[in-house]
């Protein structure tokens, strides 16, 4: 009895056995599954935490020497805003800085400048310059979305003037004595004043628009020989809105032709100053910039002896429209102003005003390297305040006998052609007149006309580099018909910082 119970436990122990086994084999193949499922999220996520990383890695500016400039060929867009969408933030890990690029597209061929002004100058919504379209060399501050560029170059300047000149490191065609002097000998000088550096800032804002700051000085500061910092620009601009010291928005920077001469022709429209100005889009290729800029009444009198001094009442009003396309640009400016004087015994006032009109035409957009062809003119009454040629000079208007003030008529122009021979070698031709109407009421010495010519062969191997020679020749007038001239050979060596 006691055998047969054992026999049937025996028995009922080994049919169980099997479905226990292969329920604890069920339970441990279940749990490796899970394990397996979680090890490969996590793979996954471990993945996909390296992949964000080389992004923000890749994306830094780096100080590594960028390629030749003159191989790349960027459009010259808008640049996209700074401000950090809210899909992109939440991507990024805690403490890691948000890529951001800085690299503008362009319309049309990227372009070389000596002095590169483009630069420095204000443009909607903060775009890249056509010297810069990809504006290179930028660090992002760490822990911060603020991107900071040092730049600018040393350029050493040799020159050689076959006749006098009154000016002997800018060619300044009314520097040129009138009538030649007895002493009329060769002279030559060597200077490095055009040396420049500039502060450039880039932030993103909580207004969906990014901020600008720019700061930018040369050694032109004391008289000539000496070698102080000259401000040239100072100002923040965000967004559209630009205040501080600069380009006055009358300029167009990118029309001004690519000389060795610091001077340029003389009928440019070149002036520093402060003021504020506001820019709006027009369509998809066109802009209007309002501005408020500081006056100055450069005025000359017609009694000898006498000084007046110049008096301001109200800023000088300048509106400047322009439009982009992929074949160049065109700007046409304007200003309204008023002129005034004060000799302590009479006043008297008068509105004044012109134009000027503006532009660059790539004569191949699809190139690379384009043939440029860069041209202004400028007509007003009472604006030698800002012509090159002219500011400083009292020739805004002037007082004649009886007390009342007259704006003067200036008029000039000029163009400017540059040919790539090929990417590393390009010449200029330039040619401008710059005038001041007849006038019985200013002195027969005073500036009556100019003409000024430059041709020049530059090499620029690298980016960084720049050599090139520019032959020189000006004729200066005065009201009372005489006239004297001057030659000058330039050459020039420079090193840009970032590039």
């Amino acid at each position: 009895m006691d055998w047969s119970k054992r026999a049937a436990g025996l028995v009922l122990l080994a049919a169980t056995l099997p479905a226990s086994a292969q329920d604890t084999s069920a339970k441990m193949q279940a749990e490796i599954d899970e394990l397996r499922a979680t090890v490969k999220a996590l793979q996954a996520e471990v993945t996909e935490l390296k992949t964000s990383k080389q992004t923000v890695t890749s994306s830094q500016p780096t100080i590594v020497a960028a390629p030749k400039t003159q191989t790349q060929s960027a459009p010259l867009l808008p640049a996209p805003p700074l401000v950090p969408s809210e899909s992109a933030k939440s991507a990024i890990p805690t403490g890691e800085v948000e890529p951001q690029s800085l690299a503008v597209e362009s319309s049309g061929a990227v372009r070389q400048s000596v002095s590169d002004n483009p630069t420095g100058a204000s443009r909607i919504d903060n775009e890249a310059p056509p010297t810069d379209p990809e504006l290179k060399g930028f660090i992002q501050i760490p822990d911060s979305l603020t991107k900071l560029r040092l730049g600018g170059y040393t350029k050493l300047d040799a020159i050689y003037d076959f006749n006098t000149i009154g000016n002997n490191e800018q060619f300044v065609v009314p520097s040129i004595p009138v009538p030649r002097p007895p002493y009329d000998t060769g002279n030559f000088n060597l200077h490095a004043r055009q040396t420049r550096f500039s502060l450039e800032v880039r932030h993103p804002t909580i207004f969906d628009q990014s901020m600008r700051f720019y700061l930018e000085s040369d050694l032109y500061g004391g008289s000539s020989g000496q070698y102080q910092l000259r401000l040239r620009q100072a100002f923040g601009q965000l967004g559209n809105t630009y205040a501080g010291y600069g380009y006055s928005a009358l300029m167009d920077v990118d029309s001004l032709p690519d000389t060795l001469d610091f001077a340029g022709p003389g009928a440019a429209v070149f002036l520093l100053q402060p003021s504020i100005h506001q820019a709006f889009h027009v369509g998809k290729t066109g802009s209007i910039t309002l501005s408020v800029e500081r006056p100055a009444s450069e005025i000359s009198t017609s009694v000898p002896g006498e000084s007046v001094r110049g008096t301001q009442h109200l800023p000088d009003a300048v509106i400047a429209a322009r439009t982009e396309h992929p074949w160049g640009h065109l700007q046409l400016s304007g200003v309204l102003r008023q002129v005034g004087y004060d000799n302590g015994v009479q006043t008297d006032r008068s509105t004044a005003g012109g134009v000027v009109l503006g532009g660059a035409w790539n004569l191949q957009p699809d190139a690379n390297r384009t043939d440029l062809l860069v041209f202004s003119g400028l007509w007003g009454k009472g604006i030698a305040h800002f012509n090159s040629e002219l500011g400083g000079s009292d020739l805004d208007a002037v007082v004649d006998s009886s007390g009342n003030v007259h704006p003067l008529e200036s008029w000039g122009a000029y163009a400017g052609y540059t040919h790539y021979w090929n990417p590393d070698w390009r010449s200029n031709l330039v040619y401008g007149q710059n005038h001041v109407q007849e006038s019985p009421w200013l002195a027969t010495t005073a500036f009556r006309q100019s003409s000024y010519t430059a041709t020049n062969l530059i090499w620029s191997p690298v980016p960084t580099l720049t050599m090139g020679m520019e032959l020189i020749y000006g004729i200066y007038e005065l009201q009372n018909g005489s006239s004297n001239h001057s030659t000058r050979i330039q050459g020039s060596l420079q090193y840009n910082f970032i590039r």
